[in-house]
């Protein structure tokens, strides 16, 4: 609960930082609010990479510190972080260069794609410090620490929002940068982070620390783990983008009806994404402490938990959907698709529960060949290909809803069957 409940919460301030971020600039331009948009959806791709050496460093740092090894441990980060410094550079020589030929490759029009670059090109500059926030809070996570994590996110939130009120709208003697001023409020903020993290990481009761020392073989052990889960997270990417089509097919209100449906069931993502992080922790410590019965007992643990949390949500979603709709739309076949879509979600919040916290488990285990098996087969096999033939054989927008969930259940149960047969606790890494 410790590790679980701050890093619920910090999954919140980055979602409401996110909003705010969104309705500052909306109050810019439509043209703004799109390329703002649109920008997020290449962070997704450029998450990929971040996720090769994240994961692998959670997983290892994670045993490190269950074996007691905090030098070992602390080592380890900062060769992760040389590593991060350096991969973020060619992502920022792309990013700058090719901002503009991205916005058009995505059909965005001229005056999104003339917004759009002027954001992403200040972002693209301020990469290397988005590359190492991400794996200083992964790896303070994985050493179990997510409650200094919160605190730095919401003095950066507050830090961000402000700047945005400076820099967007031009106040106490700045000029007006419009989606410029955003950009530059967000590398601000994520600034912050490093420093923050830097000077806790100093600390001498600091679970973590900065030594000097660059461990090749330690690096290429984190690698081996992170590669499956960076191509998990790819392929599960492009497959998304491939879902968000079938249900664009079916007309604006339908593809709006989910979007907003995503952005209310991201709330009751919240604890499974907490307590997936406490499992990946006390799973790897476990290990790293030799101590496969714990290891197994702290995901069985973190399950229930996560899935008492959901299930509640979800009789929430299931008894007052077009109330929780009513927030974020007005509109009548909006909210109807919406209503249908936080319904069916609500059905499957207990195995959507497992599915986080026992992937979370396994990849803390280093058993990352495992999860990308098991959601890249499942996504196709079970999601997208039954929702293709759904669509074209003229089934309403409710059936993909029901494949969707159905798919959820069937990784649920997998996942079940896998973490019971407990092969995955003699992953070596």
């Amino acid at each position: 609960m410790s590790i679980a409940i701050p890093a619920a919460l910090k999954h919140l301030v980055d979602i409401l930082q996110i909003l705010i971020d969104m309705l500052m600039v909306g109050m810019v331009s439509v043209s703004a609010l799109a390329a703002v948009g649109m920008s997020m959806q290449f962070m997704m791709i450029i998450n990929v990479l971040m996720t090769l050496y994240v994961v692998g460093g959670n997983s290892l740092i994670s045993r490190f510190i269950g074996q007691g090894r905090k030098k070992r441990a602390s080592a380890l980060l900062y060769s992760l972080g040389i590593f991060a410094a350096v991969s973020s550079v060619f992502v920022t020589i792309g990013g700058y260069f090719g901002s503009e030929y991205i916005y058009a490759l995505m059909g965005a029009e001229a005056d999104v794609v003339e917004q759009g670059t002027l954001y992403f090109k200040i972002i693209s500059l301020g990469l290397v410090v988005i590359f190492i926030d991400t794996l200083l809070y992964n790896a303070l996570s994985a050493a179990g620490d997510t409650k200094n994590s919160l605190y730095i996110k919401l003095l950066s939130s507050a830090i961000n929002a402000s700047l945005n009120y400076v820099l967007i709208f031009g106040h106490f003697g700045f000029p007006a940068m419009g989606i410029e001023g955003a950009a530059y409020a967000t590398i601000i903020a994520y600034s912050f982070n490093v420093a923050a993290y830097y000077m806790l990481l100093k600390q001498p009761h600091a679970k973590l620390n900065f030594i000097p020392i660059i461990r090749v073989k330690d690096l290429i052990r984190a690698w081996h783990v992170g590669w499956s889960a960076a191509l998990e997270r790819g392929i599960s990417s492009i497959s998304f983008l491939f879902f968000v089509a079938i249900i664009a097919a079916y007309g604006t209100a339908e593809l709006a009806g989910y979007q907003v449906g995503l952005r209310i069931e991201g709330i009751a993502f919240m604890p499974g994404f907490g307590f997936s992080i406490a499992a990946t922790a006390l799973v790897g410590q476990s290990l790293g402490a030799n101590n496969k019965t714990r290891a197994y007992n702290m995901g069985i643990i973190s399950g229930r938990i996560a899935y008492i949390f959901m299930g509640s949500v979800g009789v929430m979603l299931i008894l007052f959907p077009e109330f929780l709709v009513g927030f974020f739309t007005k509109d009548v076949p909006t909210i109807a698709v919406t209503s249908y879509y936080l319904m069916l979600v609500g059905l499957a919040q207990i195995p959507l529960a497992i599915m986080f916290v026992y992937s979370g488990a396994l990849r803390g285990a280093g058993a990352t060949k495992t999860t990308l098996k098991v959601n890249v087969i499942s996504l196709w096999i079970f999601r997208l290909i039954p929702s293709y033939i759904a669509y074209k054989m003229g089934y309403g927008i409710i059936a993909i809803f029901i494949i969707m969930n159905v798919e959820t259940l069937i990784k649920g149960i997998i996942y079940v069957y896998i973490y019971k047969k407990r092969a995955w606790l003699d992953t070596k890494v």
